[in-house]
């Protein structure tokens, strides 16, 4: 009896071992997911993109011909690292001789300059004697017509003087007929008044046409004064249209002179050298194959960059929430990482950054490009080694810090992550979410 009780109650301490084994699991899984609930996440977008730089005189740039010729001579190879002002290809002309012909060419024109500037000068010159001809003639001319003035004054003396004299005359016609009637005097006084009256009147004629003639001359000499300006005014504006055209003509000698000294410079900067300390990335022309057209590259030079930058492509959904100084987590390709999008602190091999530009419009079919720099405050990134130009990146810009619970919540109702408090309507979202 006793033999077939004690299987039956080891199997009942068994039960109730494996039942308190359940119920211990069972409030485990609860309370775990219950501290899941109110365990922190970050919120984060994500985007791809790749390693640049900062300056856009720092990224990938073309190196150009600057003259129509081929390649004569590359002093560097592909992959090679130069220095600023290095040399880095040598070209030559299609025409051997082309030196010496624009060398030629701009002698000759050296020369019409020379000339030109010779005749502009005998223009001002002549303009210089024709200015000092012209004051003298017409301080002769003006001198002239002050002494016809003198001569006016003096005939109108002169009349005056007849005139008295004309007066007196008549006076004493008068005066002696007066004394013939009395008996005072004879017959012979009065043709003698006579005599003198008729004198008189003659003086005063003269003076009259003296004076009518030297008015005349006056006149005659105004007019040669005003002939004489006006000619000498004439000429002196002859000569200096003259020299605006000589003047003209040395300003476009002068333009054609730069033009072959800008043809000369450029065919004697046959020697490309390195704009600034880099790589040397590809080499697109051959030596002595391939006919170069001015400003077609030659090379492809990846400079050194001081700061290094991500670009970044968010999707517009996304862009809204980004805003310049955001902090960001980077993962490079090639450098190994474990990374926890809800949680960065426990992430390994990410790298700190910050947001320093957001596009202000979509440049890659509806995608938002940032710039992301270094965060100060965090792990320097990779050396530039391993971190080159166009090395891919993921990135992760870190929003609010929430509650997994809310996070799960959101997803499933598809709601975004964040809406900015400085917005219209983000007062009324905030208290839904409460």
């Amino acid at each position: 009896m006793s033999t077939h009780v004690l299987p039956v109650m080891a199997e009942l301490d068994s039960g109730k071992r494996v039942r308190t084994v359940a119920r211990s699991l069972v409030v485990f899984f609860v309370l775990s997911v219950i501290a899941l609930i109110f365990t922190p996440w970050q919120q984060s977008v994500s985007g791809m993109g790749h390693v640049s730089a900062l300056a856009p005189l720092e990224r990938v740039q073309a190196i150009s011909a600057p003259v129509e010729g081929r390649v004569a001579r590359w002093h560097v190879s592909e992959g090679v690292h130069v220095r600023e002002g290095q040399l880095i290809v040598e070209l030559t002309d299609n025409d051997p001789l082309i030196l010496d012909r624009l060398q030629n060419e701009r002698t000759a024109v050296s020369e019409r300059l020379m000339m030109a500037e010779r005749r502009a000068a005998a223009h001002e010159e002549r303009i210089g004697r024709l200015v000092e001809s012209r004051s003298n003639a017409v301080s002769a001319a003006r001198n002239r017509v002050q002494m016809a003035n003198d001569r006016i004054v003096q005939n109108e003396q002169a009349l005056r003087a007849a005139e008295e004299r004309l007066t007196a005359a008549r006076l004493n016609i008068a005066r002696q007929r007066n004394l013939v009637e009395r008996g005072l005097t004879s017959q012979r006084a009065v043709e003698l008044a006579q005599q003198e009256f008729a004198t008189a009147e003659a003086e005063v004629r003269r003076a009259v046409a003296a004076l009518n003639a030297a008015r005349t001359e006056k006149q005659a000499l105004e007019d040669d004064l005003r002939k004489t300006m006006a000619d000498a005014d004439a000429a002196i504006e002859s000569e200096r249209a003259a020299l605006n055209l000589a003047r003209a003509e040395i300003a476009n000698i002068r333009a054609e002179l730069q033009r072959v000294d800008s043809r000369l410079a450029r065919q004697q900067t046959l020697k490309v050298y390195a704009p600034r300390n880099g790589t040397i990335l590809r080499l697109l022309a051959q030596p002595n194959s391939e006919l170069l057209k001015s400003g077609e590259p030659v090379a492809l030079f990846v400079p050194d960059a001081r700061e290094p930058t991500v670009e970044l492509w968010l999707d517009g959904m996304d862009m809204p929430l980004v805003q310049v100084g955001d902090k960001v987590r980077l993962q490079f390709n090639g450098w190994p990482a474990i990374q926890f999008v809800g949680w960065p602190s426990v992430a390994v091999g990410t790298f700190g950054g910050v947001v320093r530009l957001v596009d202000a419009a979509e440049t890659n079919g509806g995608k938002f490009r940032i710039l992301v720099t270094p965060d100060p405050e965090d792990d320097p990134w990779p050396s530039p080694r391993y971190l080159r130009q166009g090395v891919q990146a993921k990135g992760w810009v870190l929003l609010r810090q929430v509650t997994l619970g809310w996070e799960l919540w959101r997803r499933f109702n598809g709601f975004p992550p964040v809406i900015a408090e400085d917005e219209p309507g983000a007062a009324g979202a905030k208290g839904k979410k409460k």
